[in-house]
């Protein structure tokens, strides 16, 4: 458990790193360790998996902070988290992207999704197929529009698009089960 965090602005966490000071490296680490653990943790099947991506992942952030050139250190240090979440399963997953056939969609009402916890939004989340999770994060989570999907996975825009398509389908679809008495109308034609 890390106790008496003392918090760096972000000039002087650079700084401090790219002289690697330790404790510079230690500070940016405490500062940040839980909302990254928390990107690696959407993307991966488990939290041991999320432990060494966010490990792999700090690892890159120490090594190529000579490279920051301003603007949100947090948002930088998630882009990595983000890719080596991707690269993690690039090597891990044969087949990245999962196809299914005849997805339907179920109309889900915002006031459904609002009445459930972040928890039980996650849980259903981290049940989809690899492929589609990380599209659904991307898109949905880390807002990253179709071309940047594309060219992160290797993918076309169209693929991205359909991909998505699918994940949302069958969110849907798990909600419905997982929670039937939650107003869910199920749709074939959608």
């Amino acid at each position: 458990m890390l106790t008496n965090i003392k918090t760096y602005r972000e000039e002087d966490l650079v700084k401090g790193c790219i002289q690697q000071l330790p404790v510079y490296e230690r500070a940016l680490y405490q500062q940040y360790y839980r909302k990254m653990y928390g990107v690696c943790l959407r993307y991966s099947d488990n939290k041991e998996d999320a432990c060494d991506i966010l490990q792999d992942g700090f690892i890159q952030v120490f090594k190529y902070i000579h490279t920051f050139r301003g603007g949100s250190l947090e948002g930088w240090i998630r882009r990595i988290m983000v890719n080596m979440s991707i690269a993690h399963y690039r090597k891990k997953s044969k087949y990245f992207m999962t196809d299914i056939e005849d997805a339907h969609s179920v109309k889900l009402d915002e006031q459904v999704l609002s009445g459930m916890s972040a928890e039980e939004i996650l849980s259903v989340i981290k049940e989809l197929p690899v492929g589609y999770r990380t599209i659904f994060n991307l898109y949905e989570i880390e807002g990253y529009t179709h071309p940047e999907i594309g060219e992160m996975l290797n993918i076309s825009v169209g693929t991205s698009k359909s991909q998505l398509s699918r994940a949302k389908d069958m969110l849907r679809n798990k909600l419905k089960t997982k929670f039937p008495d939650m107003g869910l109308t199920y749709s074939k034609d959608l």
